[in-house]
């Protein structure tokens, strides 16, 4: 027991320190209709995991320099004209190739590719959790401060902007900590994972939340039993971490939603 404790306890608390970010963070996205870009921010690591190999520095700054180009990219591409979605598909599309072809080759980085693509929540040490958790931390706190005009905005940016909060400036603290998320997200459950640590949650929390305030609890509830259940059943059955613990996530959005279907149709 004691070999699984040390093997597992930092990531378990990793793992349970991460939904204070991913929780708000995933009900602000669905708000928004901006899942999508957390699958665009994704690719775009793959990238800076490519250029960082590419002039041999360290992994976690370029995918960190590249997050937040990418931010700075997509607020200065923002236009009525252009769709949201379609921008986020251009983006998306465009990141994730240029990353597999830079990746194909650079030989040194063939054998890892699985652990960028999938990551892997048991490299978390006791000796980088600190940092990690600081970021955590950094990232909600960020969130608070600015949660009530995150949340005017969502609802409804046109009323929110005739209070005079400026939508652009919130959109853009809004993409930084999503930026933020997936520099953490890399380690947890890789880059194709990403969205579906934000996204699935949220919608689980959707069908139980009759508020902002319930939804984000839920979020983050869902999210702590997913992360411990998946974590623990894949070590127990020997599984990739961060497959198992989405597929966790998908499990209970999918038991809630059938029994929520289920007891309508017997009450109607």
């Amino acid at each position: 027991m004691s070999e699984w404790l040390s093997l597992l306890g930092p990531a378990w608390v990793m793992g349970c320190i991460l939904p204070f970010l991913t929780a708000p963070l995933g009900c602000l996205m669905l708000w928004r209709r901006m899942s999508f870009f957390a699958d665009t921010m994704a690719h775009g690591t793959l990238l800076g995991v490519a250029v960082a190999g590419l002039l041999a520095l360290p992994l976690w700054l370029g995918v960190t320099a590249l997050a937040f180009l990418l931010v700075l990219l997509l607020w200065f591409l923002h236009d009525q004209r252009l769709p949201s979605d379609a921008l986020l598909a251009l983006c998306s599309a465009t990141l994730l190739c240029s990353g597999l072809l830079l990746i194909q080759n650079l030989p040194a980085l063939r054998p890892e590719l699985l652990s960028y693509l999938f990551g892997d929540l048991l490299t978390v040490s006791w000796q980088s959790l600190p940092v990690l958790a600081c970021t955590v931390i950094f990232g909600a706190t960020i969130l608070a401060l600015t949660w009530s005009k995150q949340l005017r905005v969502a609802i409804a940016e046109d009323i929110a902007q005739s209070e005079g909060i400026h939508a652009g400036i919130q959109r853009l603290i809004f993409m930084s900590v999503l930026a933020l998320f997936t520099i953490l997200a890399l380690k947890v459950v890789g880059s194709l994972l990403m969205g579906a640590l934000l996204v699935i949650p949220a919608l689980t929390a959707r069908l139980l939340a009759h508020s902002p305030k319930q939804m984000v609890l839920w979020a983050f509830i869902s999210t702590e039993i997913c992360i411990t259940v998946g974590l623990w059943g894949s070590a127990w059955l020997d599984l990739s971490t961060g497959l198992t613990i989405v597929l966790s996530m998908a499990m209970l959005f999918i038991l809630i939603f059938t029994t929520q279907k289920i007891l309508n149709i017997v009450n109607s």
